[in-house]
């Protein structure tokens, strides 16, 4: 009796190891198949939680090589931000070049650069009428002679009442004049410093934004303390689309290439925002203008309009 139960235990045991080491190939891939399945998913939703764009591990700038090291001025740090949440995120420090935007501001620069701006689109049509416009006037008022009073030829000569104006406006008048070459970079010198000095001009690394919701650049500018008034400007005057459609209902966020760069612009808006590229270009630029040995070559064309 007890051979019988030990011969039953084992066998059954026997056949417990069997099942478990032969498994049919058909339930193999059906259970390998899941699995694919189940990691594919996986994947897919960690993809989809993973912000879109992943930066290198900060700070992503620390120095760079300037153009035309400067001898007796340090360079100026500033720091880089972000664009692409509200809160604002120090990504690293960049140089800026000190005769760029560590110059001493030069306040009657400025001024004549605003007001040449101001002028060279400005015509004026006032207009007055000279004799041989006015209406009437075209008999002789009195005899030559014989009368006792004076010799007059026409009621519309500018010493009569009425009569037509000498030397009045006459329209268009435009007030264009070309302001000097030396005086236009100066200006802008002048007002990237002044910027600077007054804590109005902050580094992006883009201009792209997650989203083109205005009310997302609302809370962007003011989480980080703008002015009311803001200048983005790029290295392209194609920029990216969901600023462009964010800043299209406000007329106080306006976007520039940094060709267009120009006095009455800065001034005219609280804070000015530079992305990486433009602060390049900017530099290149201006550094070149600053430090060309043909100069006045160059501008011997230009001469003849300018004052």
């Amino acid at each position: 009796m007890a051979t019988k139960i030990i011969n039953k235990t084992v066998t059954e045991f026997s056949l417990r190891i069997t099942r478990c080491f032969f498994v049919p190939s058909k339930t193999i891939q059906t259970n390998a198949t899941l699995f694919q399945e189940r990691l594919e998913t996986s994947i897919t939703n960690v993809e989809e939680q993973l912000p879109t764009t992943i930066r290198p591990p900060l700070p992503i700038i620390h120095s760079r090589k300037l153009a035309f090291p400067p001898k007796f001025k340090a360079p100026r740090q500033v720091w880089v931000s972000n664009m692409d949440t509200v809160e604002e995120e120090k990504l690293g420090l960049i140089d800026l070049h000190p005769e760029v935007f560590a110059e001493r501001p030069r306040v009657d620069i400025i001024h004549e650069n605003v007001r040449w701006q101001q002028l060279y689109r400005h015509v004026s049509y006032a207009n007055t009428k000279m004799r041989y416009e006015v209406r009437g006037g075209g008999k002789k008022p009195r005899q030559q002679k014989g009368s006792g009073r004076s010799r007059h030829g026409s009621i519309r000569s500018p010493i009569w009442r009425g009569g037509g104006i000498v030397h009045g406006p006459r329209s268009p008048t435009p007030y264009f004049y070309m302001l000097g070459f030396n005086t236009r970079l100066n200006g802008l010198r002048s007002t990237l410093s002044a910027k600077l000095a007054q804590d109005d001009l902050h580094i992006v690394d883009s201009l792209d934004i997650p989203t083109d919701d205005p009310s997302y650049l609302e809370k962007l500018v003011e989480e980080r303390g703008w002015g009311p008034a803001v200048l983005f400007v790029d290295d392209n005057d194609i920029m990216p689309l969901n600023i462009t459609a964010a800043s299209d209902s406000h007329g106080h966020y306006n976007l520039m290439p940094v060709y267009g760069l120009n006095v009455y612009s800065m001034l005219k808006h609280h804070t000015l925002v530079l992305t990486l590229a433009a602060v390049e270009r900017l530099e290149e630029r201006l550094l070149f203008h600053l430090n060309r040995n043909d100069a006045a070559s160059a501008g011997q064309k230009y001469r003849l309009d300018s004052v």
